[in-house]
């Protein structure tokens, strides 16, 4: 069994809600309608909520209350909306992953780090397209909760090279299955008609220098799944937290030109900020910190 074929044969637990699908379809034409946005958002209470409230929130710092999505739309833009809506249904999303591998809020807190991570990396690197490195840092890990609804036994095996490295579990992962989480990842997104320009974050974030277009996008992705894993391992497993450092590639860093002041500065916000977003979007996983 290829990627594609064990996203196809998962399609019915890991789907988006219908209304997401709805909102990002609309967004993938030239001009998307707001009105149209907004007609389609307004018929669920809880995500019309949760818009509003990040938009509101000191994550966008808007100097007055926004209280329509209209104007929500109109003031922080499209792939903003984008971010706001997929954080929010996949979040609340999977279930039936194996307790005994993940703890989902757990999970989902590291995700929403990376994503805003990968965001404020892009952003002190001038990068003209930060939006979207939200969705990309969001959705980097979401392969592995495939591999653990579908292969529980063998993800276990592969949790236990845990504190051998990434490099290790990844190349364990190949060997089991012929591809890695990354490769499923991007499958999924791909299933979920996301735009290239995030599933392709997904696709090379491993070997980020290997990539053709997106060399500097997956850059960010990497450097930002690596410092995240050092704060916060996505799954759950017994090993030695205190031995955990980021180990950042020197060619990756040195690609980006990203110093160590940048790094931190970026870090120290991402806590902040993904803090106040779980707090909106998945309030049970704040409280684990």
């Amino acid at each position: 069994m290829d990627a594609i074929q064990l996203v196809k044969q998962v399609r019915s637990l890991f789907s988006l809600p219908e209304i997401a699908l709805r909102v990002n379809e609309l967004l993938t034409v030239p001009e998307p309608s707001i009105l149209e946005l907004e007609a389609i958002i307004i018929n669920d209470p809880a995500l019309t909520a949760n818009i509003l409230k990040v938009v509101n929130s000191a994550y966008f710092g808007m100097p007055g209350k926004i209280d329509t999505v209209s104007r929500a739309i109109t003031l922080v833009g499209f792939n903003e909306l984008r971010n706001i809506v997929m954080a929010t249904s996949v979040t609340t999303r999977f279930k039936g992953i194996p307790a005994e591998l993940v703890d989902m809020d757990v999970f989902w807190y590291h995700s929403v780090t990376c994503g805003v991570l990968s965001r404020n990396l892009a952003k002190r690197l001038k990068h003209p397209d930060q939006e979207r490195f939200f969705i990309a840092g969001l959705l980097s890990s979401i392969g592995k909760l495939i591999f653990f609804s579908t292969y529980p036994r063998e993800s276990a095996e592969i949790l236990e090279l845990k504190e051998h490295g990434d490099e290790v579990m990844t190349a364990a992962e190949i060997e089991h299955f012929g591809f890695n989480y990354a490769d499923l990842g991007a499958e999924l997104l791909k299933q979920w008609k996301l735009p290239p320009n995030i599933w392709e974050l997904i696709e090379f974030q491993l070997n980020p220098l290997k990539a053709n277009t997106p060399r500097e996008d997956a850059c960010i992705i990497n450097v930002a799944r690596k410092i995240v894993n050092s704060i916060e391992p996505c799954a759950k497993f017994d090993f030695n937290f205190d031995i955990l450092e980021p180990t950042l590639s020197s060619d990756v860093l040195t690609y980006l030109k990203l110093t160590p002041n940048v790094i931190q500065s970026a870090i120290d916000d991402a806590l902040f900020q993904a803090y106040e977003v779980m707090c909106i979007i998945r309030p049970q996983a704040a409280t684990i910190y």
